[in-house]
């Protein structure tokens, strides 16, 4: 090597370090772009991140409204439950500080220490279980909040006696972290007596959280209704919750308020129609009349009934009773599955108000339609004398000119052909009635012969029926209820795939084949009768008023797809607070009999053409009904109201029936089917005040059996009138 070579100057490349002042420009503009885009563009963004980790809401419950009966009597109410707690960031620093603490509660309260806290196995297991639920150790319970929230409490044992929560308390300064929570809980006090009518509470269930959580509640916590008026009037009775919003440290200690609370708005009190007097007597005449014939068949053959009394004037419910029923306390914490399971099991339906839920053929009951309709039609007058033998074979057709031949002629037996085979013989209208003669309804409803040309017919029967309160809801602030059916040729083709007969008119006409009625549909149908042809509208709602007993304006819609009660009325809703008596109509004043016209042998109803029930229809249809207390000889409500202080009317039904537990039972032979017992009445006939209605499944005879109870409820209403106005208290059972 030259020492020329040697001594030759280095080369600088500048692109080198024009390439690194570039790197270095560019990632100073990137970290210039994002300060940019999070200072700037995405500053708010972060900002409200930030204090959303420092904020925390907190819901205040409200408490819920009372329900009283319309005696002040409270059927519903919130008392308070003691809850023991710990919370895992007050314990002791020293952890055999703490086993201590745990032992001592354990041997208060019965619940397991549990093993070592940092077992994984054992964490997992507690989490399966929530609060209050027997299982997991206080250690496991414990440890498991710490790594939660170590500042909020875990429930360690609940619903403590109060000598429990005393001690407790007392020993709060030797036990930090250690306290009482007092929690408010659903009571009771009438229990199954009323839990048809009341109700229950129940956790907010998960395909409702996003429409219960935009209205403010918290599930988990907070409880809606499930049934009876703690469910149907959810919006009066639940308030609106509280807020607070606070300030928290990492571990969920609770700072400060960041802004001024939103107190809890307590929920409304409802006053029901129920007077709980009236109630229990209607329960206890219904089970003691069960266990009477039921020990004297030597069997369980009435399992399950209804009592409903109602103020005709005024559609107040005073007393609604759903047997067998339920204890709706057994509810008050939480839904014990066994005990709910049971209840669901049970082909009596103990869950569901009866009253309102359930469907039955009615019986001798409906035939005040068959009657109103067939004497405001001109089918028969006061003054006609209708032939009652003890049966008739009667020609059955599917169509007008269909032959009569006797491959299609049926008997069609009178209630008392084993009794009387001769049957009733010759009777007036008022007698058809009094007497309940099946004979002389086959006539009224289907026609016979030469006798009757033309019978009511069941378009007609369908219209009349509705008019009474069949075949509809009735609108009463309960949900579950059902419309009840009223059949028509139309119907019986989609269903059955078969013509109407002439014989399922016959058997229409007393109430059998394929009617079906709610006991509330068949007390509004007596109702109306018994009101002069106004049917008032079914309220158990009195009142709705604030905590300081101010009257709350209150409308409530029945429709299905809305059922709500409101603090503002509308469309399709009616007043319930103050307490209005609402007309749903009056059959002799609004048009709602469609006219009726035959040619050529077919009939049809013209829905153009309205026209009303005459007054004199109703009047005659009430003397038939006080005739069946009157008339020693068949009146069939004679024996148990003839002495009576107080002049009453009414009507029994006898009702076959097949169902499914019929069936079960091998009861199901054509002529031998089982019976439900019925018995209508009101009282005083001139100007009624309370109109009953019992039913006692698979209880036989009407007159036998449901008339009895219906007795008993009347003459207690009239004694406890007479007690409240010795009291100076006249309005309590009106």
């Amino acid at each position: 090597m030259s020492s020329n070579s040697a001594s030759r100057p280095v080369r600088f490349e500048t692109w080198r370090l024009a390439t690194i002042y570039v790197v270095v420009a560019l990632v100073f503009i990137a970290f210039l772009a994002r300060l940019i885009r999070l200072q700037i563009f995405e500053g708010a963004n972060y900002k409200t991140s930030a204090v959303d980790n420092y904020t925390f809401e907190v819901s205040v419950p409200a408490p819920r409204g009372i329900i009283f009966d319309r005696n002040g009597y409270i059927l519903a109410r919130n008392v308070a439950s003691y809850n023991v707690i710990i919370t895992p960031a007050n314990l002791p620093d020293d952890a055999s500080d703490i086993q201590a603490i745990y032992r001592q509660l354990s041997d208060l309260l019965d619940v397991p220490v549990g093993g070592r806290a940092d077992d994984e196995t054992l964490l997992e297991d507690a989490k399966l279980f929530g609060p209050c639920v027997p299982g997991p150790g206080i250690t496991q319970l414990v440890a498991l909040q710490d790594s939660l929230a170590p500042y909020s409490p875990v429930k360690i044992k609940c619903n403590v006696s109060v000598e429990i929560a005393r001690v407790v308390e007392e020993k709060s300064v030797d036990w930090p972290g250690v306290t009482v929570e007092i929690e408010p809980i659903r009571d009771y006090p009438t229990g199954s007596l009323t839990s048809a009518l009341v109700g229950f509470l129940g956790p907010i269930p998960a395909s409702l959280e996003e429409e219960f959580r935009a209205q403010g509640f918290i599930p988990n916590r907070d409880k809606i209704g499930y049934a009876g008026v703690e469910d149907s009037l959810q919006e009066v009775l639940a308030g609106r919750n509280g807020l607070r919003v606070v300030q928290v440290d990492v571990a969920g200690q609770e700072l400060r308020n960041l802004e001024p609370p939103i107190p809890a708005v307590p929920g409304n009190n409802v006053t029901l129609t129920i007077d709980t007097r009236l109630q229990a007597v209607a329960e206890a005449s219904l089970i003691q009349e069960i266990n009477f014939w039921n020990d004297f068949f030597d069997t369980i053959r009435i399992s399950s009934g209804v009592v409903i009394a109602m103020n005709p004037k005024t559609g107040e419910i005073l007393a609604m009773v759903s047997y067998p029923s339920y204890e709706n306390n057994r509810f008050a914490r939480f839904i014990p599955s066994y005990y709910y399971e049971q209840l669901s099991q049970d082909p009596r339906h103990p869950l569901l108000n009866n009253a309102i839920s359930a469907e039955f053929p009615p019986g001798s009951v409906f035939k005040l339609s068959t009657a109103t309709g067939a004497f405001n039609e001109g089918v028969v007058d006061s003054d006609d004398i209708i032939d009652a033998p003890g049966q008739l074979e009667l020609c059955e057709k599917f169509n007008p000119n269909d032959p009569c031949t006797g491959l299609n002629t049926r008997p069609f037996v009178d209630h008392i052909f084993e009794k009387r085979p001769e049957g009733f013989g010759p009777i007036s209208f008022l007698q058809c009635i009094a007497y309940s003669s099946n004979v002389c309804f086959y006539k009224l409803g289907g026609g016979y012969e030469d006798e009757i040309e033309q019978g009511l017919g069941i378009e007609r029967l369908q219209q009349y029926a509705r008019a009474l309160g069949y075949d509809q809801p009735s609108g009463i602030e309960l949900k579950g209820e059902q419309d009840g059916l009223i059949p028509d040729p139309k119907w019986k083709r989609i269903n059955t795939g078969e013509n109407w007969s002439t014989g399922d008119t016959y058997i229409a006409s007393v109430g059998q084949g394929y009617v079906l009625a709610t006991p509330l549909q068949i007390l509004m149908s007596g109702a109306t009768i018994a009101n002069n042809g106004k049917l008032m509208q079914p309220t158990i709602i009195r009142d709705v008023t604030d905590g300081d007993g101010k009257a709350v304006e209150t409308w409530f819609n029945p429709d299905p797809e809305v059922f709500i009660a409101t603090e503002f009325e509308v469309p399709g809703s009616y007043q319930i607070s103050p307490f209005t008596p609402n007309l749903k109509w009056d059959v002799t004043v609004t048009p709602l009999i469609q006219s009726y016209s035959c040619d050529a042998g077919y009939c049809d109803l013209n829905e153009n053409d309205l026209k009303i029930i005459r007054p004199e229809s109703v009047a005659a249809v009430r003397a038939g009904t006080r005739m069946a207390v009157t008339d020693p000889f068949f009146g069939t409500l004679y024996d148990v109201f003839n002495d009576f202080p107080i002049a009453v009317a009414g009507k029994t039904g006898t009702a076959e029936y097949c169902d499914d537990v019929a069936r079960k039972a091998d009861q199901c032979d054509f002529g031998k089917w089982p019976t439900h017992s019925w018995t209508l009445a009101y009282a005083p006939y001139e100007d009624p005040e309370i109109i009953v209605v019992a039913f006692a499944y698979h209880g036989g005879e009407g007159a036998s059996v449901a008339a009895p109870i219906v007795s008993r409820v009347i003459k207690a209403y009239f004694e406890f009138k007479a007690l409240d106005i010795a009291q100076g208290n006249p309005s309590s059972g009106q």
